[in-house]
């Protein structure tokens, strides 16, 4: 009977270090957001950067600064930034929606620089403020495709007015309701040639939509 019971406790005892020994059940991975708007451009001569050029009904166009042109150069719609003085940025909302850009939030766009432009995502929270991001995307050889998650970004406020950074980098930000989304070129344009100038083909972005209230 002792046997037995031993047997018994050593068995139970076995079992549990096996429960034990096994790993907790990962959650599922959250689906990756989807995509809240497109832009690509109407397919234009020169022409300002208006609500005229934007392709999706959907969408509103904000330019802070002078506004920046958009052609058809070389095949592409792109927004052109070579006559922005001192700097310009271009932004878009969805009419129904904020976006939670939050989590895996990502954007995507095709674009090139020319000298040591750079372009920059831009943000308006739905408080109003407008913030720039720290990533910086630079290539002067042709246009290409570049995509950045908005969790790896760091953000200084914009003044809309003047299109000048302001104060230090902020130490937390929620994206969970972003009103525009867009992006800026900082650095004043040298009108037409090589000299500098940003090219912003199509822009992409990939985050929930939240109803406007």
């Amino acid at each position: 009977m002792k046997f037995r019971n031993i047997t018994a406790f050593i068995t139970t005892l076995a079992l549990a270090t096996v429960v034990q020994a096994q790993p907790p059940a990962r959650p599922a991975p959250l689906p990756p957001p989807p995509l809240f708007l497109k832009e690509t451009w109407k397919d234009t001569p020169a022409v300002p950067a208006t609500q005229d050029v934007v392709t999706n009904a959907d969408l509103v166009l904000t330019v802070y600064g002078k506004a920046p042109e958009v052609n058809n150069e070389g095949g592409t719609p792109h927004v052109w930034t070579g006559l922005c003085i001192p700097a310009c940025a271009v932004t878009l909302k969805q009419k129904n929606s904020y976006a939670d850009l939050s989590g895996k939030a990502r954007i995507k766009w095709f674009a090139k620089t020319s000298g040591f432009h750079a372009i920059r995502p831009v943000v308006k929270l739905a408080d109003g403020r407008l913030l720039v991001g720290d990533f910086a995307d630079a290539y002067t050889y042709d246009y290409r495709t570049t995509e950045f998650y908005l969790a790896d970004v760091r953000w200084l406020v914009l003044d809309a007015a003047t299109v000048a950074t302001k104060g230090a980098l902020l130490p937390t930000v929620d994206l969970g309701k972003v009103d525009e989304i867009g992006f800026v070129d900082l650095t004043s344009g040298s009108g037409h040639g090589l000299g500098g100038f940003s090219d912003l083909g199509w822009i992409e972005v990939y985050g929930k939509p939240v109803p406007r209230n």
